[in-house]
């Protein structure tokens, strides 16, 4: 018997070692393979250049090598570069890029509507990123510099996250790029998941107030609302952005009336509008202001848009 109880001590243990030896192996392997992976990469950004990359705007722009000196004229494409753990490549911002806060220690170079072009090629960069189309004045400029300009205009969620694989490849920051899209499609597909069955109220996101122009058809909020399990109101205006009438706004009865957080607008000031009091989301007390830089920035946080845009339409499902 007590042979019998050593033996069987001695074959656990063996099961013991044999396991652990296989399990080690395992491990060692995949580590072997995720360092196989780094040097692939590695080597893939090395490989890649000179790399030829078509922009949103069909140009077509030879990328000469890694770029390590790059300049965002979008705080939305700011916020890529420093997700992307790039910050310290970027050497100049405009002046409304903000986040994160290391963002506003870079070397500012004026805004969208006034670029200052000098300053740009004082700094030496070798990748410029704007968002839209830009100025052919500025971008022949740019371009005439021997610096490598990049136009972008992502208008929805998937086109974001397009871009910052884009914007990884060329960076060669794919890894990066490849978790952060990883977990804003996840995010994404989760509040999509979470909504589906919702009723979902009629909405108005209020651009402007004077005057009154909604969120239309193309645009992010429109996306947004959308997915987030509501009915944008001016979902079949022209543009997105079009002027929309206090009588088609009093027709519709929007159940949820949104806009952004900015200086002189408040609730308060929403609910008291001349006509305003026999809207649903007003007799409700269902006025809100939202962070703007968060809700239509088309960046990584966008995502965190979606969330509060659901939060707020659907509150009872994020108890």
């Amino acid at each position: 018997m007590k042979n019998k109880k050593i033996l069987k001590t001695i074959t656990l243990l063996m099961v013991f070692v044999l396991t652990f030896s296989i399990l080690s192996g395992c491990i060692r392997k995949k580590e072997n393979q995720n360092e196989k992976i780094s040097d692939s990469n590695d080597t893939e950004a090395e490989v890649n250049y000179p790399m030829t990359v078509k922009d949103d705007f069909g140009n077509e722009v030879k990328i000469e090598k890694l770029p390590m000196r790059i300049i965002s004229l979008a705080p939305s494409h700011t916020e890529i570069l420093f997700k992307l753990g790039l910050g310290d490549r970027v050497v100049g911002v405009t002046n409304y890029c903000d986040f994160p806060k290391e963002a506003k220690e870079k070397e500012k170079i004026g805004d969208l509507m006034n670029i200052n072009v000098e300053k740009i090629i004082e700094l030496e960069p070798d990748l410029v990123i704007q968002y839209g189309e830009g100025k052919e004045e500025i971008n022949n400029q740019i371009r005439q510099a021997g610096i490598a300009l990049l136009s972008y205009e992502p208008e929805s969620i998937q086109e974001v996250i397009d871009l910052i694989k884009e914007i990884g490849k060329i960076t060669g920051a794919q890894r990066a790029a490849e978790l952060t899209t990883i977990e804003m499609t996840s995010k994404r597909d989760y509040i999509i998941e979470k909504v589906k069955d919702a009723k979902k109220p009629k909405v108005f996101y209020e651009v402007w107030d004077d005057p009154l122009m909604a969120a239309g058809p193309g645009s992010f909020i429109d996306e947004l609302i959308t997915l987030a399990g509501g009915e944008n109101i001016a979902k079949d205006a022209k543009g997105k952005y079009p002027q929309f009438s206090l009588e088609k706004l009093i027709e519709r009865n929007p159940q949820v009336y949104l806009g952004a957080k900015e200086e002189g607008k408040t609730v308060e000031q929403i609910k008291t509008r001349e006509g305003y009091e026999i809207i649903d989301a007003i007799k409700n007390d269902r006025v809100y202001l939202l962070e703007p830089n968060i809700i239509s920035r088309p960046g990584p946080r966008i995502v965190d848009g979606l969330e509060i845009m659901a939060k707020t339409i659907h509150p009872e499902l994020f108890k």
